[in-house]
Order: C-alpha cells, then structure tokens, then sequence
C-alpha cells in the first residue's frame, strides 16, 4: 500500500512537472497587442523570393568566375531562430540545404539573442554588426572556434568591402543549434555568419568538392 502510494506521488509529480514545462513553452509561442493575446507566427522561407535571388547570384557568378554550381544565400530578413541560411543548387534549381546562421551583435551582449528578430547591419570596423552584400568565398584555414575550420569572405560590393579588415570570415559554433529554436533566436557574435558545428561539416565538405570560388549572398 505504501509502494503505491509513493508511486502515484512520483506520477504526479513528474506529470506536472511536464504540465509546467508545456505551460512555458506555450507562453513563448504567445504574445501581446493592444491588450489581446496572439500566437507567433513562425516564418519561414519565401521560396520565390529565394529563386530570384538564385537567379541573380547565377549571373552575378557567371561575371566574376565564381561557381556556376552552388550558392549560398541568407535571408537576414528572417527571424534568427528559423533556418534562413541556404545552399542553392544551380543545375537543378532547388535547395540542397537549409541551415540556422548567427548574425552580428552590435551593442547588444555578445552570445545572446536581443536582435534575432531585428538585425542591424554595418561595414564599419568595431561596429560587430554583420554586413549585407554578396561575397566570394574562399581561402579555407584555421579557426579557433567549432570545428576549426573558416572560410575568408571577400566583400565584393560597397556595402561590405571591410569585411577581411574585420576579420569577417565564416565559421562554426558550438552554441549554435542544429534545429530551428523559434520564438527563440541564434546566438550573436562580433558580424560573422555562423553555423552549428554539425552544419559546418556537411557545408565544409560540400565546397571542398568545388574548385571555384563559391558565391555567399546575404541580403534581406
């Protein structure tokens, strides 16, 4: 009779517990206007948008002999915490990939989440604020952070022409995630996109199999 007792006890303990966890998470989903309460929305990808601008990166790659095969394009207009960070296949017109990717922090705390749903961009030097534009990425080496592994982002348009004088490159993470953490956001660093470490490694491999430059578009 006692066994049952303290077994029904731990039942109901470990059932509110999930009760309180499920209260939370649903409390995140919800939000406030003018006094009345609604579910965020989770975004996602605009296909079309992203064709277009797969369209315009093929020929903007064609003019600067970068690969005509893949591209990576990132949609800064998107909520940190959904996958916005894409791997375009050229050939067949479709999406490869979709990874989460951090953003720069600005004068917000480095590592946290306080802009992930309204970025600011800059080319300035000590700004930690990523930059908007089309870049040539190449030069792979050493990195202290994730796997170990960068990519130098050459900044080919006015808005992001300091990029290597920031020491801008792309890299992994450990604190960033493998799945979509909405309504939270990706951890911000210093400007430089950043991916899981998981994602660095099938992303790494994957430009490793190419012997042009590849093209990364970030834009909103």
């Amino acid at each position: 009779m006692v066994l049952k007792s303290y077994c029904i006890i731990i039942f109901s303990f470990v059932l509110l517990s999930c009760t309180k966890d499920q209260l939370i998470e649903a409390q995140k989903k919800l939000d406030f206007k003018d006094g009345d309460i609604i579910e965020l929305k989770k975004p996602a990808i605009d296909w079309v948008k992203t064709k277009n601008k797969a369209n315009k990166a093929l020929e903007f790659a064609k003019s600067k002999k970068l690969s005509t095969e893949i591209c990576i394009l990132i949609d800064m207009s998107l909520h940190s915490g959904v996958k916005r960070f894409v791997v375009w296949d050229f050939k067949n017109q479709k999406i490869l990939n979709t990874y989460l990717v951090g953003h720069g922090c600005g004068i917000n705390s480095w590592s946290r989440d306080e802009s992930k749903d309204k970025p600011e961009f800059s080319n300035e030097d000590g700004s930690h604020l990523s930059s908007l534009g089309k870049y040539k990425l190449s030069g792979r080496g050493y990195s202290d952070w994730g796997i170990h592994v960068k990519y130098l982002m050459h900044g080919m348009e006015d808005s992001n022409t300091n990029a290597l004088k920031r020491f801008i490159v792309f890299h992994s993470w450990e604190l960033m995630s493998d799945e979509e953490v909405f309504p939270n956001g990706s951890p911000e660093g210093w400007g430089c996109p950043t991916v899981s470490n998981n994602a660095m490694k099938e992303i790494d491999a994957l430009l490793q199999k190419h012997g042009k430059p590849i093209l990364m578009w970030i834009y909103q």
